[in-house]
């Protein structure tokens, strides 16, 4: 059973340059995990550490990109330069292990012009399989209509957006999730709960404001099974009167929007996952290197899964290689 991971990360020294050079407004609550102990160690590998630690989970392969936030925070020229040296630099790497590695590529968010232009020439010359996207950037949500030639583009060339967690804005965290002390408080921020509510809301705004009616093919994946959003979708439904869509909420994940566990082994996650969007829109992700699943952890959740061996095949890869043979290269 051939099995490929979404959500498996690196970071380079420039990015991390970069992310540290920020005014503190801008720096993302993963900046200390990104770049100290032995997740940074990992991050920055993509030889015999990172190769091994694939092996004792039994993934066969990582979709490699760059952690959070990316370069969505950095100023416009330098997210522009950091683009194109990330996703040459993901290409060289993938080039040289193809059988173990694919990537995603990193767009300058800032310049949503350019970041469009380096998707396709991500996908078409350097051979990546889509992109790696946050849900802001800086106190831009990624709705809005200055974004939408990256979905434009991704639409056309069928290749799928990964819609990643990042940190909630600096207002948003002192509302909610401060006041435990400073590492309670920036671990329910992020891993805890506050990713996942604050990228489960992006989402939501890429259906209410009409992306996926204006760009029916586009197809967005959604981590940590669906980001709290699939747990609540009957009530969501509610939504649709005001929202003005062609469809109920609901329809955009049955038709636009993928799943990964991201590293959330639950067979219960799963079942409800599809029963409410089918097997033929999860895949599979272990969230490497903030994730590390036991020893054969990852052939251990998918055997044991209550589905016929058609069905397992689908997540552990079939749906992943189904969606990158669609991608117009």
């Amino acid at each position: 059973m051939k099995v490929i991971g979404l959500e498996e990360h690196f970071v380079t020294r420039d990015v991390v340059d970069a992310w540290r050079a920020l005014d503190p407004e801008w720096r993302d609550l993963s900046l200390t995990p990104s770049t100290q102990g032995d997740s940074a160690r990992r991050l920055a590998d993509f030889g015999d550490e990172r190769l091994a630690e694939m092996a004792k989970a039994g993934l066969d392969v990582q979709v490699l990109s760059l952690s959070t936030p990316g370069v969505q925070n950095l100023a416009p020229a330098d997210a522009v330069a950091l683009q194109t040296a990330t996703n040459d630099l993901l290409a060289e790497v993938t080039r040289a292990r193809p059988g173990r590695f694919q990537g995603l590529a990193t767009l300058a968010t800032p310049r949503p012009d350019a970041a469009a232009a380096e998707l396709e020439r991500a996908v078409t010359e350097l051979g990546l399989h889509g992109a790696m996207v946050f849900g802001r950037t800086r106190d831009h949500t990624m709705d809005e209509p200055a974004f939408w030639p990256i979905y434009e583009a991704a639409a056309a060339l069928g290749a799928p957006l990964h819609l990643h967690p990042q940190s909630p804005p600096p207002a948003v965290r002192g509302a909610y999730y401060s006041g435990f002390g400073p590492r309670v408080d920036a671990a329910l921020a992020t891993h805890g709960i506050g990713w996942h509510y604050d990228s489960g809301v992006q989402l939501l705004r890429l259906v209410l404001s009409g992306v996926f009616d204006r760009f029916p093919g586009l197809q967005v994946i959604a981590g940590h099974w669906g980001e709290m959003v699939l747990f609540y979708l009957d009530r969501i439904d509610s939504l649709n009167g005001v929202a003005g869509l062609r469809r109920p909420v609901s329809d955009y994940f049955r038709t636009n929007v993928y799943l990964a566990p991201s590293g959330i082994l639950s067979q219960r996650y799963l079942r409800w996952a599809i029963e409410l969007v089918g097997v033929d829109r999860i895949l599979f992700s272990t969230d490497y290197p903030f994730v590390t699943p036991p020893a054969g952890g990852v052939h251990a959740f998918l055997e044991q899964a209550p589905i016929s061996d058609e069905d397992r095949l689908k997540i552990a890869s079939g749906n992943w290689e189904r969606l990158c043979a669609s991608i117009s290269r």
